[in-house]
């Protein structure tokens, strides 16, 4: 009798994970390719609670909101360039030695007047660019999300960098020129190199907007991996509970 019982439960069992496996493999056929995503939910790790595919995007939209807006508001005021080691903007590798000849030879006034005109026109492009980091937020899709989330330490950054440099190049560019003009940096620019050549035989011609574009992007987004830190590590820049449920411990 106890054979004819364990030899049933056998049957059912084996049976039953049949059945398991039929249904799992027509979900997996009909799923296609987002059979990935679902797996993504299912095993995220225990800590905060599941997450869903709604709290995850919703979290780094809002942790990418909060970074941005935090890094440029900063960028943009008095000297957040020019006070910043960091990021602060010097004269060309190429130029140093134009900078070291004109210091020697009692000019560094007007090196100095050079530098920190380049940075005041990153500071005042620097509050122009909301618009395409909202942009590129906006257009995040599920598999985005997810990538972050499990990405290194700046996975949100290098996101928005591949996703905004060109059309942050093509907004800032006439702003770093425009403010370049305005504080007399083009004029500083042509005076020190004017002096240096009539010095060098070898004539240096730099493209000054160009080369201050480039260092206000990498100065923005050098800030913006520093907000990413601190949402990610640091339990009080999780100043929401969705923030607290997506990064927290």
């Amino acid at each position: 009798m106890k054979r004819l019982v364990f030899a049933l439960l056998t049957t059912s069992l084996m049976m039953s994970a049949s059945a398991q496996n039929g249904i799992l493999g027509k979900v997996n056929k009909k799923l296609g390719k987002d059979s990935t995503k679902l797996q993504q939910v299912i095993s995220v790790k225990p800590g905060n609670g599941s997450l869903s595919n709604e709290e995850v995007i919703r979290g780094l939209k809002e942790a990418l909101s909060i970074g941005t807006d935090s890094s440029t508001k900063r960028l943009n005021n008095l000297n957040g360039f020019f006070a910043n080691a960091a990021i602060k903007i010097l004269m060309p590798q190429e130029a140093k030695k134009v900078e070291t000849t004109l210091r020697n030879l009692g000019m560094s006034a007007l090196v100095d007047k050079a530098v920190l005109s380049m940075n005041r026109a990153a500071e005042d492009a620097a509050g122009n660019v909301n618009v395409i980091f909202w942009d590129a937020i906006k257009q995040m899709s599920l598999q985005d999300g997810w990538n972050i989330l499990r990405g290194g330490d700046f996975a949100a950054t290098e996101y928005l960098k591949k996703n905004t440099t060109k059309a942050l190049t093509d907004k800032i560019r006439p702003v770093i020129q425009a403010s370049l003009e305005k504080v007399n940096a083009t004029a500083y620019w042509k005076d020190v190199f004017s002096t240096y050549n009539k010095f060098s035989r070898q004539q240096v011609n730099t493209d000054l907007t160009a080369y201050v574009t480039g260092k206000a992007l990498d100065g923005l987004f050098y800030e913006i991996g520093l907000e990413e830190q601190k949402i990610r590590k640091d339990p009080a820049a999780q100043v929401t509970d969705l923030l607290k449920k997506v990064f927290g411990k």
